[in-house]
């Protein structure tokens, strides 16, 4: 699995958790699509913060790279908004 692989090794740099990582690396991804879609549909961090039901300042932050304090609901909530729908797929460790 990509994003396993790619956030063990985020993990094993950053000396924290595996499932940090594999997090970080799937809130980064699923971030990077929601731009996509801002951009392509010329969407203004209000319009998506009304949409989301998130404050301004932190759709202005999520969006900006900030990964702190970046739930993964607010994610979802920004993924909803913007007409997108995540898929997951699962696997067995080896």
């Amino acid at each position: 699995m990509k994003h396993a692989n790619k956030g063990l090794d985020l993990a094993k740099k950053l000396g924290i958790s595996p499932h940090r990582g594999i997090e970080a690396v799937i809130k980064a991804q699923l971030i990077s699509a929601i731009i996509r879609e801002v951009e392509a549909k010329e969407l203004t961090h209000v319009e998506l913060s009304k949409k989301s039901k998130l404050p301004r300042s932190a759709v202005t932050g999520i969006l900006s790279g900030s990964l702190q304090k970046v739930t993964i609901d607010r994610v979802l909530k920004l993924v909803e908004a913007v007409g997108l729908i995540p898929e997951i797929k699962l696997r067995r460790a080896a």
